[in-house]
């Protein structure tokens, strides 16, 4: 289990610092969360390679309690509109993080026995892009407002065009296109840690 702390931190440092950030806008389509929370999967990703699966899981395991526990406490922190976390973003945080963590330790073992880079490279995009669908459609789509009906999401189903310049489309498609941007472009940035970080590794244990 100590071998794992290192990896517990830093997945509990991503999803704190991501609830956080998650709350200010960086421009008009993204917030600062965007920013931090791809490197969950740079957390996963690395206790898979030097671990395991099994460790993988147990740190994505912690991740989610983690975020749990601050969506609980945004619960009952109060904002300008209400609760700074709803029970639909609450509901579609963690489902979106439990998947698409869990489909990420899956598609990296397919490919692990490959090129150093498409494990971490294939698994990060599969799991990035659940995890921008489940969290988008749950979070704000007018079709699933009977997850909470008090809650009022008509502002993220205005239809304006696409990132302000495509096809008409409910705001929240915007918003989870320009997210999931942000991860792809994270993905391909996240293999210079992964590459450094793993070769130091074998090299201290060779």
């Amino acid at each position: 289990m100590q071998k794992l702390i290192p990896g517990i931190l830093a997945m509990a440092a991503v999803v704190v610092a991501s609830n956080i950030l998650v709350q200010f806008l960086y421009g008009q389509w993204l917030t600062l969360g965007a920013f931090t929370y791809p490197f969950a999967f740079l957390v996963t990703d690395l206790t898979n390679r030097l671990q395991g699966a099994a460790a993988a899981r147990k740190v994505v395991v912690v991740g989610f309690l983690v975020g749990v526990v601050c969506s609980l406490i945004g619960t009952q922190i109060m904002g300008e509109f209400g609760p700074l976390v709803t029970l639909r973003v609450a509901v579609a945080s963690g489902l979106a993080f439990l998947t698409a963590q869990l489909l990420d330790i899956a598609v990296f073992n397919r490919f692990r026995q490959g090129s150093w880079w498409r494990a971490p490279l294939i698994s990060t995009l599969a799991g990035a892009s659940v995890d921008t669908a489940i969290f988008f459609t749950i979070a704000f789509s007018a079709q699933l407002s009977f997850v909470e009906p008090g809650n009022d999401v008509s502002w993220a189903n205005e239809v304006i065009p696409l990132l302000g310049h495509g096809p008409d489309a409910p705001l929240w498609v915007s918003l989870a296109v320009a997210d999931w941007g942000i991860k792809l472009l994270l993905a391909l940035v996240a293999l210079v840690p992964f590459r450094l970080i793993v070769a130091k590794f074998v090299a201290k244990v060779a």
